[in-house]
């Protein structure tokens, strides 16, 4: 896996996005003379088609070299990416079936992988792509799969660029910090000092030649959402949550029960009170798939601080500073998803109490199932079983870590991560 300091950002051609925002992984080598072929978007954390960096580098690209435009997605086969389980596959389809009709309507083709990442080089190659742009996931499974794909395209497709853009973060992870932040209030001061560069309007998608290439396979969606679903693990799926861009936005800006519009005022005093959660913004799901910005979500709160400043200061903690802070320590703590990655403070304290003596000892089915002898841990375990919806951290953040990549939609490994580094277990 490419260390974090190997690949510096530079510049990468129109000026659409943010230069500190792209990091160039493969340069290629273009032929001189030749017409250039399409730029392919290998959309994967952010699944979006308005307010994504990550295709809008793609397309002002395209549009500068008068190629066309593509996007790919692929999935990652079983056991499917961080064990993901029926409840966040059947999500994840749901709101491609949306996006690759939205796409459909742009006349953007979108290409659908069944068989993982080890299929972008040859859709690559058979497109005659000359560059492929990848959005960004701090995770070992995502990064280890780019890698992958840059080391078989500088192999074989040597004149292939391939750019990276951190399109989920306000201020992109290598520009935040260059190393592992220790607390909220360090990362919170380094990111402040940068952030009015990054917190900026999105530009529209710039337009791009006709595709006039090899046409995607139809897709049969129903049969795939139910092949897919049957063999992941059967935690079922839940019907409060509707994926897709619309449905995003409905959630941020409605005029019945969006967070901003209705909802916002008492965010800072309630968000953490286990019986209120209305409180709750409801984006965490839209967050984790991509299906909305949170920089979007954070222009838009900036636009109605005037009306609630607290709640919206303490959103926008939440949404840009602890969220962040998430991705900066799975970038730079490589093992962010074992205990190994505490602090050693905490390692410490843990061996120090490793022999105490505990009124009640637990094992993993017992707290799957909320069979503990505390009455509310179990009540807000099962409505995470039952909802998906995470229960403030408070009452429920060893549940998170127990129950958090089966049930949960927006608490799985960033999140999860977050809590072992703030509250060092």
């Amino acid at each position: 896996m490419t260390p974090p300091a190997t690949v510096s950002p530079g510049p990468v051609g129109p000026a659409l996005v943010h230069p500190a925002r792209v990091r160039v992984l493969h340069p290629g080598q273009p032929t001189a003379g030749a017409r250039p072929g399409p730029v392919v978007y290998w959309m994967l954390r952010d699944q979006r088609l308005v307010d994504n960096w990550a295709l809008l580098h793609a397309a002002s690209l395209a549009a500068a070299a008068a190629a066309p435009l593509a996007i790919a997605f692929s999935l990652f086969p079983k056991p499917f990416l961080l064990s993901a389980r029926r409840r966040q596959l059947g999500f994840l389809l749901r709101g491609l079936r949306r996006l690759a009709a939205d796409a459909a309507a742009r006349r953007l083709p979108f290409f659908l992988l069944i068989g993982g990442p080890t299929e972008i080089p040859g859709l690559v190659h058979r497109l005659g792509a000359s560059a492929l742009i990848a959005d960004f996931s701090p995770l070992r499974p995502v990064r280890e799969a780019l890698d992958a794909v840059v080391g078989e395209l500088r192999r074989d497709d040597a004149g292939v660029a391939v750019h990276q853009v951190d399109a989920h973060n306000v201020v992109p992870v290598w520009a935040a910090s260059g190393k592992l932040e220790y607390s909220a209030k360090t990362f919170r001061s380094k990111v402040s000092k940068v952030l009015d560069g990054y917190l900026v309007d999105f530009p529209g998608l710039p337009e791009v030649v006709p595709w006039d290439g090899e046409l995607p396979e139809d897709i049969d969606w129903d049969v795939l959402i139910d092949r897919v679903c049957r063999e992941a693990e059967n935690v079922p799926e839940i019907d409060w949550c509707e994926p897709g861009e619309a449905a995003a936005l409905e959630t941020l800006l409605g005029s019945k029960d969006g967070f901003l519009t209705t909802r916002i005022k008492n965010y800072d005093m309630d968000r953490n009170h286990p019986t209120k959660p209305k409180a709750l913004s409801g984006l965490s799901p839209y967050l984790h798939f991509g299906h909305i910005s949170a920089q979007r979500c954070a222009l838009e709160a900036k636009k109605c601080r005037h009306l609630s400043p607290k709640s919206v200061d303490a959103f926008l903690e939440e949404l840009i500073i602890r969220r962040e802070l998430a991705d900066n320590f799975c970038y730079y703590q490589p093992h962010y998803d074992s205990l190994a990655g505490a602090w050693e403070w905490a390692r410490k304290t843990l061996k120090d109490h490793a022999g105490d003596k505990r009124e009640h000892i637990y094992t993993r089915e017992q707290l799957e199932n909320a069979k503990t002898a505390d009455p509310v841990c179990s009540r807000k375990s099962l409505e995470c079983i039952t909802t998906g919806d995470g229960a403030p951290w408070e009452n429920a953040w060893i549940h998170a870590n127990v129950l958090g990549q089966k049930v949960f939609f927006g608490a799985r490994k960033t999140s999860i991560s977050l809590l072992l580094q703030l509250r060092s277990l």
